[in-house]
């Protein structure tokens, strides 16, 4: 059976890329990271997707935004389903037509909590912490046109103490982006989700 093909579009250091990649990267799966798509030269995702094989390009937000280049670069590398892994570009909405309910984001926070234009990384949580939250999560969700939109397809929950700072709260959420990002993204490509 062909493995399906994913593609991750990241902006940033590529923790969660790297995470990703490896997961897939064990026999029984059903897919494969294709391609890694960033909008930054100096990105640590490019060395993290070069140093596992996996091949990666930097597409500047002008050809991001081509849907010639977009859709072209999407075919030719015959990609199936589009990751989002601290993705800081808005998806256009040729790309979002072209895969209706096959791009995934994961947003630090417990959408519709924390989200929004501005809304990622450390400023969210800052914001948990000011706004003296009891928890906090993350949430895996379908990309449409609205920023942070979408369904959610799958949400977990960490305690935030009273003492924690944004870093112990993003610590927290990264943990659970390690433990579910990669699981989810297996269960919706073979249809459990």
């Amino acid at each position: 059976m062909k493995k399906k093909r994913i593609a991750i579009f990241a902006s940033g250091n590529g923790s969660n890329a790297e995470n990703i990649i490896r997961y897939f990267q064990t026999d029984d799966r059903e897919a494969e990271v294709a391609l890694v798509v960033c909008n930054r030269q100096d990105a640590k995702v490019l060395q993290r997707a070069e140093s596992l094989g996996v091949p990666a390009i930097v597409v500047p937000k002008r050809d991001f935004n081509n849907e010639t280049f977009m859709t072209g670069l999407m075919r030719d590398n015959g990609i199936d389903f589009i990751v989002l892994a601290g993705f800081l570009l808005m998806i256009p909405d040729f790309l979002i037509s072209l895969y209706p309910e096959k791009i995934v984001n994961i947003h630090p926070s417990l959408l519709p909590k924390y989200g929004g234009k501005g809304m990622y990384g450390e400023h969210v949580h800052e914001a948990v912490v000011a706004a003296g939250e009891k928890e906090s999560g993350i949430t895996i969700h379908i990309v449409d046109e609205n920023c942070d939109g979408g369904r959610i397809v799958f949400q977990a929950k960490t305690i935030v103490e009273p003492t924690d700072t944004p870093d112990d709260v993003a610590t927290k959420v990264h943990a659970l982006e390690y433990l579910h990002f990669p699981r989810v993204i297996d269960e919706m490509l073979s249809g459990k989700l």
